[in-house]
């Protein structure tokens, strides 16, 4: 149902037992700034700057919670030995008026298993273009465990002062995988039928929520299409969402789509930047990139605003849960125009990538837009500490 009379998107709101000072929430995007799997000073400036800058929300991306379960091996397995890190992280940020979250994951078929030292798992057996290793079929022993991972990583976050959980359901990380037909060709009860592939993350939510109650909001981010054939389409990413409504295990939805795996740019819209990854790479991927079909890996999409709005508003007149839009937010009238369209919070990344002050710049009047130019150059950066390679060759100009 859309309000009758749309809410201040930067006055204070509440995120199920959470009160966020507005409706703005900086989207989980991949730091690059925890080289030992550990937080760094690094990793609590980059969430500062948004903290400092005045959302509502950061979102620390890619807590994974098993070794298997990371990227690859520059990324945070939270456990005991994180937990400190985490803690001081979350006290920064809460110094600054903001709320945390941490986006908790298992990423599946797009774990790199050479650099982790341990194999992938996904849905189903498959190749993995990242490791050139084959990746195994979780057995039912994983996901038991998996599922008692997210457990306790969930715990662990709530014990280190965190706000929000961000269960990680989408861009084909290992529940997505389990969601999308062509990735799950298993005969067992987690293939088949969507309910049957939708029980991981629901058994996953569930657990969850059984375990912290409401000592912080669980969301979760799914996937609005994966734009990718055999992927999660918009009609079953519905579904999907009105099961987990039906479990009343999430606070929240943020609705996002593309794969990591199949389609990245399915996700960020605008310029392809294939020379800037293929140079991260090493030789036998950056070969790989140079054919059709590694060119096809990064398709261009033109860039609009708020480009999953069509599809976003279909969940929306399907849903009554809050609902965070992302994609492409970049204006004042597109976040009002959300909340007129009856989503409860305007998702940013690449926005406040751009200009970590945005949000403050956009409350104040000061601006009515951000300076973004969507050329995606950010993307290849994760390797390296993901940053806006515009803002030092604006700063090298001439005054």
């Amino acid at each position: 149902m859309t309000p009758a009379s749309p809410p201040d998107v930067f006055a204070p709101t509440q995120l199920g037992p959470v009160r966020l000072r507005n409706r703005t929430v900086k989207a989980a995007t991949f730091e690059g700034r925890a080289p030992h799997g550990q937080v760094t000073d690094a990793l609590i400036d980059y969430h500062l700057a948004p903290a400092r800058g005045g959302v509502g929300l950061t979102t620390v991306a890619y807590l994974a919670v098993a070794p298997e379960g990371r990227t690859h091996r520059e990324q945070i397995v939270v456990g005991p030995d994180a937990r400190d890190g985490l803690a001081r992280m979350a006290a920064a940020i809460h110094e600054t008026g903001a709320a945390i979250a941490g986006q908790v994951g298992h990423a599946g078929p797009v774990a790199n298993g050479r650099s982790n030292g341990v194999k992938a798992i996904s849905a189903s057996r498959m190749p993995s273009p990242l490791s050139m290793q084959m990746i195994r079929s979780a057995t039912e022993a994983d996901l038991t465990r998996v599922t008692k991972a997210y457990v306790a990583t969930a715990r662990t976050l709530v014990d280190a002062g965190f706000d929000v959980l961000e269960l990680h359901m989408a861009h084909s990380y290992l529940i997505s995988s389990f969601l999308a037909p062509s990735l799950n060709r298993r005969k067992d009860g987690y293939g088949g039928s969507l309910e049957h592939r939708a029980r991981l993350g629901r058994q996953v939510a569930r657990a969850v929520r059984d375990e912290v109650g409401d000592a912080v909001a669980v969301t979760a981010k799914i996937s609005l299409s994966d734009g990718f054939k055999g992927g999660v389409t918009t009609d079953a990413g519905l579904e999907y969402a009105q099961l987990l409504e039906s479990d009343g295990t999430l606070d929240a939805l943020q609705l996002s789509g593309g794969s990591s795996l199949m389609n990245p740019m399915y996700l960020f819209r605008g310029d392809a930047p294939l020379s800037e990854f293929a140079a991260t790479m090493p030789l036998v991927v950056r070969l790989g990139m140079k054919t059709p079909v590694g060119k096809g890996f990064l398709k261009t999409y033109p860039f609009e605003e708020a480009y999953f709005r069509d599809k976003a508003l279909r969940f929306r007149e399907a849903l009554s849960m809050p609902l965070m839009l992302l994609g492409g937010i970049n204006r004042v009238e597109t976040m009002e125009q959300a909340m007129a369209d009856g989503f409860d919070f305007v998702a940013m990344g690449r926005a406040l990538l751009r200009e970590p002050n945005l949000v403050n710049d956009l409350a104040a009047g000061r601006a009515v837009e951000g300076v973004c130019i969507h050329c995606n150059r950010c993307m290849p950066t994760i390797y390296s500490g993901t940053r806006c390679p515009v803002i030092a060759e604006t700063a090298a100009l001439p005054n």
